[in-house]
C-alpha cells in the first residue's frame, strides 16, 4: 500500500524523517519496498504569471511569453503548449532546475532564434497524471508569484510503499498504519471522528433483502438526493494521486478516499439508473449468489458470465454489482447523477475470494474483503463517507436501511491469558547496555496498551488481555501477543549470543533410514520421482476436495502405482525410453471412521535398462520377472531383511499369475508384480513392466531394530565348504520359498546357504509338476567337514522334503 507521509502526519504525530520511519516500520515487520521522494520532482519550480503572450516569429506552434516569477526581471520563455495565454498562473522551471521525470536540466537556450530562460511545465513533466494536453494552469486564487509550487501540487510529500503481511488486514488503511506508527513511536493519534448523520425524511422507497446473511453479515444502504457531481477539491485529488488512484469525480473519489482511510470498501449507485434496471420506483437491494447463465457488465467494460460462486448485489433481484469486487456499468455514477444509493457492507472473506477468482477479477475492494474487514468500524466508515458527500457534493440524506446479522458486539473481541514467565521463556534475555536482563511487567503493559489492548493485572506476572476489535483476526493466542511484544520492543534489543553449551545436530532414525533406502534404490539404477498428490476423481474410497483449483486435480491419490505407470508412458511418448524409478509419498483414503493417510514407497521397472545393445544387434532385451524381483531383494538384503514372496491376485492392474505379496515377520509389507497385459496394451508399454508398492511405516518399524541398525562382526570360517546338489519333481503351486524354509530348518547347524539353480518344465516331467534343482553348501567353523559329517544332514533334508511336500527325488 502506498502511504502518503503528509497524510499520515495528519493522523499521527511523527517526529521522524521519512527514511527513519521507513526503517522503523521495516524492523517492525512492515517492509517498506520503496521510498518515493516527490520533493525532488519539482525542486526549483515556482509559480509564475504569464504577463504577455506573443506568436513566435519563426514557428506557428510556438509562443513567446513574458513570465513574472517574482524576480527582479521577468523571464522570456518560449512555450509550445496550445493553452498558454496571458494572465494565467503556471508552474515555471527556472534556470538550473532538474526535472527527474523527463531527465531534463533547464538551461538558457534559443528556440528558432528566440532566447528562452526557463520552461512552463505540464503536470506530466512534473511526474503527475493528467488528462490535459498542455501546460498546467493554477485555478487557485491569491497566488504569489515566485513561491514553491510543490505544496500546491502535492509534491511536498514522500510516498512509502509498505507491504503488510497477510494476517494484518488492519494495515491496509491509513488509520491502521497510523495506529501502528503510534504504537512504535509513541506519537499521539488524531483519527477523525465523523459527525452524527441526520436523515431528513424516510421515503420508504428503499428496502433490503439479504438472502445470504452468512456471506453478508451487515449491509447499510443510504439514499442521498440533490447530489452535485463535480471534480474533487485539490486536497482530495492529491491524496488519491499519492495512493496511485486516479481521481474521477467527487462522489467516486469520496468512496475511494474512505477505502484508503478506513480500509472499508464502499460503492455508490446512481439511484435513477438503479430504478431503471429494477423497473420500479421502489427499490429492494438484495444480496444473493448468481444463477447459472446470468451476466453482468462491470465497470471495466467487460461482460462477465456469472457462476454460482459469484456473490451479487441486486436491484429487485436483477444483478447490478459483483459484491465486494466491482460495481456494474449500468448503475455507475457519472456527471448526470443527482441521487445516490451508497452501499456500506461487510462480506465474508471466503465467498469474496471464490467470487473474485471465478470472475478472474481482483480489485482494491476484493483484496481487503479477502483478508477481512473490521466489522466494528462499518458505521464509522459509512458516516465518514456520508459527511464528506454532504460537504463536497451538497448531498441530502433521505433514507437509510440497515440489515445487521453480526453477532453481539461483545463477541467482536476476545480475551487472552498472558504470562510474563512464558514471554521471557520464548524471547530470552534482553540487552540492557552493560548487562542483560528480562522483560519487565511495565514493558509488557506499555507495549500492549500502545496497541489498543486492555490489560487486567492478576498478580503482576499474569494478565488477561482484551484484544481491540480491529486486531481480532490476528491476535488469537498467547503466542500472538508474545510476537507483538517482541516486534514493538525491537528485535535488535534481544541478546543474540549463542548458548555456552551446544550439541551437535543429528538425523532422526527414520530420516537416516529414508536416506539409506533412497541411496540403495539409486544404486540399483532407479531414479527418484516426485508427482502431484492431486489426481482425477472417480476411484473408490477417494477423498475429493471441496475447493479444487482444477477439475482434473480435484481428488487425493489412493496409491502411487497409477502415477508411476502414467509417468512411464509419458517418458516413452517423449522418446526418453523406459523409466526405471521410485517414489516416496503419501496416499489418502476414506474409512468408515474417518480419513486415513499413509507413507508409501513405490517403484516401476521395465524395458531394457542396458546402455549398449550392439552385442544383441540393437535388439531390446526385456527385463524378466526375476530380474525385477532381484532388485527388491538386493535392497532388502542390504538391510539384512529376509522378505517372503507369496502369490497374490488382488490388484486388477497386475498380471494374475505374476503378482506376489511381500511379507516381513508375519506382517504384510506390500505387493510386487507385472503390469497386466490388457493395461500394458492400452498404455502402449513394453512387453514386461513391473511395479511394487510398500508400506513405508511397516518397513521403518521393522528396521527400527538394533540388530539390523548396528552391524555385528561374525567370524569367517577358515575351513573349506562342501556342497551337494538335490533335484526333484515338485507341484507347480509349491513355491521355492516354502522349500527353502524346510531345507534351512532341517540343515540348521551345518548348512551355510541354499540356492535354486535350475527349473525345468516340459518333456519327461509329470503333468502339474516341475523339476527343481538346489545347491546346498555345508560348512563348519571349527573343522573340515567329511562325508560322514555331511551325508546324515543331507539325507535328513531329502527325507524332510519327501515327508513335507511329497516330492519325487531324482538324485
Amino acid at each position: 500500500m502506498r502511504i502518503s507521509f503528509n497524510w499520515l502526519r495528519e493522523l499521527v504525530e511523527i517526529n521522524q524523517t521519512p527514511e527513519e520511519l521507513a526503517e522503523t516500520l521495516t524492523m517492525a515487520g512492515f517492509e517498506v519496498e520503496d521510498i518515493e521522494d516527490r520533493r525532488t520532482w519539482a525542486d526549483g519550480v515556482v509559480i509564475g504569471k504569464v504577463l504577455q503572450r506573443e506568436q513566435h516569429p519563426n514557428a506557428d506552434k510556438l509562443s513567446v511569453c513574458t513570465v513574472d516569477v517574482g524576480g527582479e526581471e521577468t523571464l522570456n520563455i518560449v512555450c509550445g503548449a496550445s493553452n498558454v495565454r496571458a494572465d494565467i498562473y503556471v508552474p515555471v522551471a527556472t534556470k538550473g532546475t532538474y526535472l527527474p521525470n523527463i531527465d531534463l536540466k533547464i538551461k538558457p537556450t534559443k528556440l528558432r532564434g528566440v532566447p528562452s530562460n526557463g520552461m512552463i511545465c505540464s503536470l506530466k513533466e512534473l511526474g503527475l497524471p493528467t488528462d490535459v494536453d498542455g501546460i498546467h494552469i493554477f485555478t487557485q486564487e491569491n497566488l504569489t508569484v515566485g513561491t514553491d509550487v510543490r505544496p500546491f501540487l502535492g509534491l511536498d510529500d514522500v510516498i512509502l510503499d509498505v507491504t503488510a503481511t497477510a494476517n494484518r488486514a488492519d494495515a491496509l488503511s491509513m488509520v491502521g498504519i497510523a495506529r501502528e506508527v503510534a504504537a512504535l513511536t509513541g506519537g499521539k493519534l488524531s483519527i477523525p471522528e465523523p459527525p452524527a448523520i441526520t436523515i431528513h425524511q424516510e421515503t420508504g422507497n428503499l428496502s433490503l433483502k439479504i438472502s445470504e446473511n452468512q456471506a453478508c453479515p451487515a449491509y447499510i444502504g443510504t439514499v442521498i438526493d440533490q447530489v452535485k457531481i463535480a471534480p474533487s477539491p485539490q486536497w482530495l485529488q492529491q491524496k488519491l494521486n499519492a495512493a496511485g488512484i486516479r481521481p474521477i469525480n467527487n462522489v467516486v473519489d469520496i468512496t475511494n478516499y474512505v477505502l484508503l482511510e478506513w480500509g472499508q470498501p464502499l460503492h455508490a449507485f446512481d439511484q435513477t439508473k438503479l430504478k431503471s434496471v429494477a423497473g420500479d420506483d421502489k427499490l429492494t437491494i438484495g444480496v444473493r449468489f448468481a444463477e447459472t447463465g446470468e451476466k453482468l457488465k462491470t465497470l471495466d467494460g467487460q461482460t462477465r458470465n456469472l457462476s454460482t460462486q459469484n456473490l451479487l448485489i441486486t436491484a429487485n433481484n436483477k444483478p447490478v454489482a459483483l459484491a465486494g469486487v466491482m460495481g456494474g456499468e449500468e448503475t455507475e455514477v457519472d456527471e448526470n447523477t443527482t441521487s445516490l444509493v451508497l452501499e456500506a457492507a461487510l462480506f465474508d472473506s471466503v465467498p469474496i475470494r471464490r467470487s473474485s477468482r471465478s470472475a478472474g477479477l481482483r480489485s482494491e475492494s476484493s483484496g481487503r474483503y479477502e483478508r477481512g474487514v473490521n466489522r466494528a468500524e462499518l458505521e464509522t466508515a459509512c458516516n465518514r463517507a456520508l459527511s464528506l458527500i454532504q460537504e463536497l457534493a451538497n448531498g441530502v440524506i433521505l433514507d437509510q436501511k440497515i440489515a445487521d446479522y453480526r453477532p453481539d458486539s461483545t463477541t467482536w473481541t476476545h480475551s487472552i491469558l498472558l504470562r510474563l514467565d512464558r514471554i521471557n521463556d520464548f524471547l530470552g534475555p534482553v540487552d540492557l547496555g552493560v548487562e542483560t536482563g528480562e522483560l519487565q511487567a511495565a514493558d509488557v503493559e506499555r507495549i500492549l496498551s500502545a496497541l489498543g489492548c486492555e490489560l487486567t493485572d492478576h498478580n503482576n506476572r499474569t494478565w488477561t488481555v482484551k484484544v481491540p476489535p480491529y486486531r481480532y483476526r490476528d491476535l488469537e493466542r498467547e503466542i500472538d501477543l508474545i510476537e507483538e511484544i517482541a516486534r514493538l520492543y525491537g528485535y535488535d534489543n534481544f541478546v543474540d549470543t549463542l548458548p555456552e553449551k551446544t550439541e551437535p545436530g543429528y538425523l532422526p532414525l527414520d530420516q537416516e533410514l529414508l536416506r539409506k533406502i533412497r541411496s540403495y534404490l539409486r544404486a540399483e539404477g532407479l531414479t527418484e520421482l516426485m508427482q502431484y498428490s492431486l489426481v482425477k476423481p472417480g476411484e473408490d474410497r477417494q477423498i475429493v476436495l471441496s475447493n479444487p483449483l482444477l477439475a482434473e486435480y480435484s481428488a487425493l491419490r489412493t496409491d502411487l502405482i497409477s502415477g508411476l505407470i502414467d509417468a512411464f508412458q509419458y517418458n516413452l511418448e517423449q522418446g526418453n525410453g523406459a523409466l526405471n524409478g521410485f517414489e516416496i509419498g503419501r496416499i489418502f483414503w476414506q474409512e468408515e471412521e474417518g480419513l486415513e493417510e499413509a507413507e508409501m514407497l513405490a517403484g516401476i521397472m521395465g524395458g531394457d535398462a542396458s546402455v549398449g545393445k550392439w552385442s544383441r544387434g540393437g535388439k531390446e532385451q526385456p527385463m524378466t520377472w526375476f530380474e525385477a524381483k532381484g532388485i527388491l531383494e538386493n535392497v532388502f538384503g542390504k538391510f539384512g531383511l529376509q522378505i517372503e514372496f507369496q502369490p497374490e491376485n488382488r490388484d486388477p492392474r497386475l498380471h494374475p499369475g505374476r503378482t506376489a505379496s511381500l511379507w516381513l515377520g508375519g506382517n504384510r509389507l506390500g505387493s510386487f508384480g507385472q503390469v497386466h497385459p490388457q493395461l500394458r496394451k492400452e498404455k502402449d508399454l513394453p512387453d514386461a513392466v513391473y511395479v511394487f508398492q510398500i508400506s513405508l511405516d511397516t518397513l521403518l518399524n521393522a528396521l527400527d531394530n538394533d540388530d539390523l541398525i548396528i552391524p555385528k562382526f561374525k567370524a569367517y570360517s577358515t575351513y573349506p565348504a562342501s556342497d551337494r546338489d538335490i533335484a526333484f519333481f515338485a507341484p507347480v503351486n509349491l513355491t521355492v520359498s516354502e522349500i527353502e524354509k524346510v531345507i534351512t530348518k532341517t540343515g540348521k547347524g551345518l548348512l551355510e546357504s541354499v540356492e535354486v539353480f535350475d527349473e525345468y518344465r516340459g518333456e519327461n516331467v509329470p503333468t502339474g509338476q516341475r523339476s527343481l534343482a538346489f545347491r546346498l553348501v555345508y560348512r563348519a567353523g571349527d573343522r573340515t567337514l567329511t562325508d560322514n559329517d555331511v551325508e546324515p544332514v543331507h539325507n535328513k533334508v531329502r527325507e524332510a522334503l519327501v515327508e513335507k511336500f511329497g516330492v519325487s527325488l531324482r538324485s
